[in-house]
């Protein structure tokens, strides 16, 4: 069975959608993306919808194998053809007859297997090494890669005839950081995945909090590197230090050098006619703290969920007192759910005054 493409974003709902529509032609389609989007899932959903689901799904990662290997590996060889070929062995188009040969980073391949590639994707036909009898195969070709091909065409390591081969159909799967709105509902499949691969594990879901660290975290190793970050949290059970072990967003603001660390809050902030401003930054950030810390603390990510979170207590309360603490009523003003209303009282500490 396949790994579904999880995602509710409107990329993933479109690549769903091309899906559909590509799987019962069996045009050739080059999967493109960053490493760990997900490129070879989208390739088993491809062939989980097609005619030719009940046939084989053969992968080969041209990257892996070196020209020679690679070769043989592709249209296989009859006994003698090199050194070590002791009996005649089948290649993966041979194998894939019928059904689909997913070519992975195919960018990778050499360039002097590229067109005996193009021969077979062309003809249909190939001849094993150290064999002068060409045989005949019906594959579907979905090929994926991490590398913009557009560029190596140009640097001459690629061939255009092949990319526009393979290009008949296009998938680019966008990183995770460009479609952030999906990782909630990859953190709940894997977290369900994984829980019957490993049942001594006692990981627990990300609170609200750490939902939204994960959330907004760039992950370089997209769903690859969430899916290993929930396989720690199953065994470990320790999300602080999963998420303080991340690497380092480039995005975030550059730290501060030391030579700056005995700088105070007076030097930073001189005394000028910013009396105001300074007391709403206070409320946020502590100015009493040394230069270095003092710029790590300052996120607009972090203040605004704090500026948010205030006003939002303060509403929420001002409301309650207004309707004399009547949760109900006060949940349709502020247009809530009331489930929704008392998580807000919980977070925020939000109690009727003693009487």
């Amino acid at each position: 069975m396949s790994t579904p493409l999880i995602g509710v974003s409107n990329s993933i709902l479109k690549i769903k959608e091309l899906i559909n529509h590509v799987a019962n032609t069996c045009l050739n389609v080059l999967i493109t993306g960053e490493t760990g989007v997900g490129k070879e899932v989208v390739a088993h959903n491809l062939y989980a919808e097609s005619p030719r689901a009940q046939n084989s799904f053969v992968k080969i990662n041209c990257a892996a194998l070196p020209e020679t290997l690679l070769e043989s590996e592709l249209y296989g060889y009859e006994k003698g053809a090199f050194t070590g070929a002791h009996k005649k062995r089948h290649g993966k188009f041979l194998t894939a007859d019928q059904g689909v040969l997913f070519l992975d980073e195919i960018g990778d391949m050499p360039l002097t297997l590229q067109s005996k590639m193009l021969h077979v994707l062309q003809s249909g036909e190939f001849s094993p090494l150290g064999s002068d009898q060409d045989f005949k195969t019906d594959v579907w070709v979905i090929a994926a890669t991490n590398q913009n091909l557009e560029e190596r065409i140009q640097n001459k390591s690629f061939r255009e005839d092949l990319y526009y081969r393979l290009n008949i159909i296009k998938i680019d799967i966008p990183p995770l950081r460009k479609r952030k709105e999906d990782i909630p509902a990859l953190i709940e499949y894997y977290f369900r995945l994984y829980r019957s691969e490993y049942p001594t594990g006692h990981g627990i879901k990300p609170d609200a909090d750490t939902l939204a660290k994960l959330t907004a975290y760039h992950w370089p190793g997209n769903v690859r590197q969430l899916q290993n970050c929930i396989k720690k949290q199953m065994v470990l059970n320790d999300w602080g230090k999963i998420l303080e072990e991340l690497p380092e967003d480039p995005e975030a603001a550059p730290r501060v050098s030391r030579e700056n660390d005995t700088q105070n809050s007076d030097a930073l902030f001189p005394n000028e006619a910013n009396s105001e401003r300074m007391k709403i930054i206070s409320e946020f950030v502590d100015l009493s703290t040394s230069s270095e810390k003092l710029f790590e603390d300052i996120s607009l990510k972090k203040i605004k969920k704090l500026a948010s979170d205030k006003v939002e207590k303060e509403v929420i309360t001002f409301v309650l007192d207004k309707v004399g603490w009547n949760r109900s009523r006060a949940a349709k003003i502020l247009k809530v759910s009331y489930k929704t209303l008392l998580y807000k009282m919980s977070e925020f500490d939000v109690h009727p005054p003693m009487k």
